[in-house]
């Protein structure tokens, strides 16, 4: 598997993921990195077949037009995104490049569209889980709720192997573990819900 964590400009990553044998890609979040992607898709030959969107903040959907119709690719998000895509995803869903699987997790909390990516090993964490933080709720569409649901009951089950890759470069590290961050991520503490809720109201 090719695998590449980009990050341009600003704090924002996207990525690119590979089969190995037919060439065949994704770009997750173009974001503001399409002067980066461009290149090394170029450069690696490969065939760009998806282009998913972990949630719909223009921050992450920047570019996605620039990979469409630069590399014939289509746009992925789930289905309550609200923005301009050609395949709707739902939990559970998988997408296939090559022998490469992409699991799709529904993981609201920062939006009602948020969605996670495991691939192999690598957890794709969009707004989600950061390194040390999780995402805020106090946005349009946020909601404490579905957050504490998102990382407690879902991303919170993986194997502690499991990397995370995150949105945005946040942390003192560009990735972890699921294992480290249920160790030091202070927003994974044990709590019960409305012990969550009131801690996301904090500043």
């Amino acid at each position: 598997m090719f695998f590449r964590q980009i990050k341009q400009r600003v704090d924002n990553f996207s990525y690119i993921v590979a089969d190995d044998l037919t060439k065949e890609a994704v770009v997750v979040d173009p974001s503001f990195n399409v002067d980066e992607i461009v290149p090394i898709l170029k450069d690696k030959s490969l065939s760009v077949k998806y282009v998913v969107n972990t949630h719909g903040h223009i921050d992450h959907t920047s570019g996605n037009e620039i990979i469409r119709s630069g590399f014939g690719a289509k746009v992925v998000a789930h289905e309550l995104a609200r923005i301009d895509k050609d395949i709707t995803v739902v939990d559970g869903d998988i997408l296939r490049l090559g022998l490469l699987a992409i699991k799709v997790i529904h993981t609201p909390g920062h939006s009602g569209d948020s969605i996670c990516l495991l691939i192999e090993n690598k957890l794709l964490t969009g707004d989600t889980l950061f390194v040390g933080e999780c995402g805020r709720t106090d946005l349009p569409g946020g909601s404490p709720e579905n957050m504490y649901d998102s990382l407690f009951h879902k991303l919170m089950k993986l194997d502690d192997k499991t990397e995370v890759y995150p949105g945005h470069d946040y942390g003192t590290a560009p990735h972890s573990t699921v294992g480290e961050e249920r160790k030091t991520n202070y927003t994974l503490a044990k709590r019960t819900l409305d012990e969550f809720i009131e801690f996301m109201k904090e500043p």
